[in-house]
């Protein structure tokens, strides 16, 4: 699924189209579209307009095209189309395959190349003039401080990370990995980590994402062959326990992750 290493992966391929002018965008899909964002205001406001910038926060990845900007979020298998090739060749549980029938919007520019959204399942979206202070700090920028803030309370820690109002880009994948590498549990409540704690989960956490980000991909992880029935802590050999946590399945060492 495409968490912050793929997105990221997105933003660099989408600086390709940097400078370019907006000859058309087509809403092939109207379903892909956010509450608040129609077809009419798409094809009214964006033909024409530059493409000047294209960042990225969390998992939404915004093309700023003055005066407005397009968000693009891209739920569990959604891939960008950069002048036709994704810069991601494959995620976990979606296919490797490029069916016309997926292209959900497109973006052509003038004098020939395109961005578009590619989604099978169609759980990704398309805004206007996204709402990105609804958005915690990057995770891969997040300062210590911006770290504590977000781990406050006694909501379970992985739950905390996975709520991308108060840090973005972390999802299922790179939680697990992250508190792995960590040996933090999962479960245990956010607001309990120590001074020392949250310094070591931030420098891992800087750390893993970069790893993954070079990897090419959030499913590229050392713990991530494990997540398995009958799988085993890369780093001690103790059978990993599976459960839920903040909703989602969770694997986790019970013997190093406290």
């Amino acid at each position: 699924m495409p968490e912050l290493p793929e997105v990221e992966a997105y933003r660099v391929a989408a600086q390709a189209a940097l400078g370019r002018r907006v000859a058309e965008l087509e809403v092939q899909d109207p379903r892909v579209l956010a509450s608040g964002t129609s077809t009419t205001a798409l094809v009214e406001r964006v033909p024409g307009r530059k493409l000047v910038a294209v960042r990225r926060r969390g998992k939404l990845l915004v093309l700023d095209l003055p005066p407005t900007r397009l968000g693009l979020r891209f739920g569990m298998t959604g891939r960008l189309l950069v002048d036709g090739w994704s810069p991601v060749e494959r995620l976990l549980w979606a296919s490797p395959r490029l069916e016309p029938r997926w292209l959900r919007l497109v973006v052509r520019f003038e004098g020939g190349g395109s961005l578009g959204l590619v989604d099978p399942r169609l759980l990704g979206r398309v805004a206007l003039d996204p709402d990105e202070d609804a958005l915690g700090p990057d995770a891969l920028t997040a300062t210590p401080a911006e770290l504590a803030r977000a781990l406050q309370g006694s909501v379970a820690l992985k739950a905390r990370l996975l709520d991308q109002r108060r840090i973005a880009g972390i999802g299922n994948l790179v939680a697990d990995e992250l508190l792995w590498r960590a040996a933090l549990a999962p479960g245990r409540p956010a607001g309990s980590l120590e001074v020392a704690d949250r310094t070591r989960l931030h420098r891992i956490l800087r750390r893993t994402l970069a790893d993954l980000v070079a990897r090419g991909g959030s499913h590229l992880g050392d713990l991530m062959p494990e997540r398995r029935p009958g799988g085993r802590c890369p780093r001690d050999g103790t059978p990993l326990v599976r459960g839920r946590v903040g909703g989602r399945t969770t694997w986790w060492c019970p013997a190093h992750q406290r």
